[in-house]
């Protein structure tokens, strides 16, 4: 790599650096897996990430795209070498066009800043990750979920168009402020969730909603973490629209207490289930207590709707913080696995089996409305030579198992590089060489995000990682 011509392209020395990079650069937000680069660049612009590109396509240089680095499965770790292409700087939103319910941005935007903005401005953007400091470009790469996809769908339901910038430094739009689209294949949708492999992301269009006339949240107590899961599947089939369903046990919620200092009602309670209902007053109440009807004919210990905003944005902190809380007690594997809803609670319940079978402690929390299922595998005392080999054995069964009732690896995570062995174990061959072929279409020297996901190999490399 010739230092002179890439700072030639950025020649601000605060933008660029050389190595030896800081550490935080190397990995991803748990920390634990690290690579190697020859350089950080951080591009302010659509022509300079073009410049960049253009340069490591002539040169064979890979390079990794990086936004906020809150990823926790690896997408962010640069495999091979080469330049991190750093997208932070290019964080302003753009214009907000009223009409057509759109927002222009960059990709390094804050997700909790863009939210905060567009409510300021009466109007709601509804993809809620849990962690708010993400970017927006990192949301589009791997779309993002979050607590609101039960009504509001996911990341790809808000994206109209994208700016994008292909390996070879080429310059392509795609999508538009239009609402409606039948005019070939949509390559929007292809980049979205691709986790930078295919293209870097150098602007957004995105679709916005009015703003709810108001948000009711409800805490929902059960003497079992399966009654409580059960209870979703007759929430969801009531039709009373909640926003959002999340289910979490309640060992796990006593790590967010203590992490947090904040303690949740009903400590008696071994789940439970907690709801968010939005939109016209009249229309929130009903529904509110129409699902109260449905719960406590069902076992549910209590109903304690949270209209104190205190007490609310405390339960939902607890909630938001659930991964870093098990984190600070011990080193563990975070899981997003998505099963169909009505398999939630077979999935959790062989779950607990494992957990007393294999005696690994096994955490289970997550978005009962859509069945994304998040389950944090405990490290505990275990040596690193036991760890290293009890959880690959226990992380296999839990994906044999979802995949055997029909789920997927990830629900909003990616896959990265940690999840890439499950990925490839669970997925045809025929998909992964289609997939393949798309990668090759568009980088055929393969330097965007080198080995993540599905690229190169196939199925036996599933285990290098």
């Amino acid at each position: 790599m010739e230092k002179d011509e890439l700072s030639d392209i950025i020649s601000d020395e605060s933008r660029i650096a050389f190595e030896p990079l800081e550490p935080r650069f190397l990995s991803d937000s748990l920390g634990r897996l690290k690579g190697r680069a020859d350089a950080l660049v951080l591009p302010v612009s659509t022509k300079e990430v073009s410049q960049i590109l253009r340069y490591a396509w002539e040169h064979e240089i890979p390079v990794t795209p990086r936004g906020a680095g809150t990823n926790l499965v690896g997408s962010t770790v640069p495999m091979e070498g080469g330049i991190i292409l750093d997208l932070s700087r290019m964080n302003r939103i753009l214009s907000l066009d009223k009409d057509t319910l759109t927002a222009e941005v960059e990709p390094g935007v804050f997700l909790k800043d863009f939210q905060a903005y567009v409510e300021g401005e009466g109007f709601f953007y509804p993809p809620d990750p849990g962690e708010k400091e993400s970017t927006l470009g990192g949301n589009i790469s791997t779309n993002a979920g979050g607590m609101r996809a039960v009504k509001y769908g996911v990341t790809r339901d808000y994206v109209r168009g994208l700016e994008l910038v292909l390996a070879d430094g080429t310059v392509l739009t795609v999508g538009s402020r239009n609402v409606k689209d039948a005019s070939g294949l949509s390559l929007k949708n292809l980049i979205i969730g691709s986790e930078g492999t295919l293209a870097v992301i150098t602007r957004c269009i995105l679709k916005l909603l009015p703003k709810p006339e108001t948000s009711l949240s409800v805490l929902v107590p059960f003497g079992s973490l399966l009654v409580g899961i059960r209870n979703v599947l007759s929430i969801l089939k009531a039709n009373v629209n909640p926003t959002a369903v999340e289910f979490v046990e309640r060992k796990v919620i006593s790590l967010g207490e203590e992490f947090l200092g904040i303690q949740y009602p009903r400590p008696d309670a071994a789940s439970y289930i907690l709801l968010t209902f939005d939109g016209r007053e009249e229309e929130v109440e009903a529904s509110a207590n129409r699902a109260k009807e449905l719960v406590m004919a069902q076992r549910a210990l209590d109903y304690i709707v949270l209209r104190d905003k205190e007490l609310s944005d405390g339960i939902w902190k607890v909630r938001g913080a659930l991964v870093k809380a098990v984190e600070a007690v011990s080193q563990q594997e975070p899981v997003d696995i998505v099963v169909p809803i009505d398999k939630s609670s077979e999935f959790i319940d062989y779950v607990n089996q494992l957990e007393q079978e294999k005696n690994m402690q096994m955490i289970c929390f997550g978005h009962a409305g859509d069945g994304n299922i998040h389950l944090c595998l405990v490290r505990g005392e275990r040596d690193e030579e036991t760890w290293n080999r009890e959880l690959k054995e226990n992380m296999r069964l839990v994906y044999e198992k979802a995949f055997k009732l029909g789920g997927l690896t990830s629900g909003e995570h990616g896959i990265g590089l940690s999840k890439r062995p499950y990925f490839l174990s669970g997925t045809s061959s025929e998909n992964l060489e289609v997939m393949n072929r798309i990668k090759e279409a568009l980088d055929p020297k393969g330097i965007l995000n080198y080995g993540k996901s599905y690229i190169t190999g196939g199925k036996e490399h599933a285990e290098t990682v």
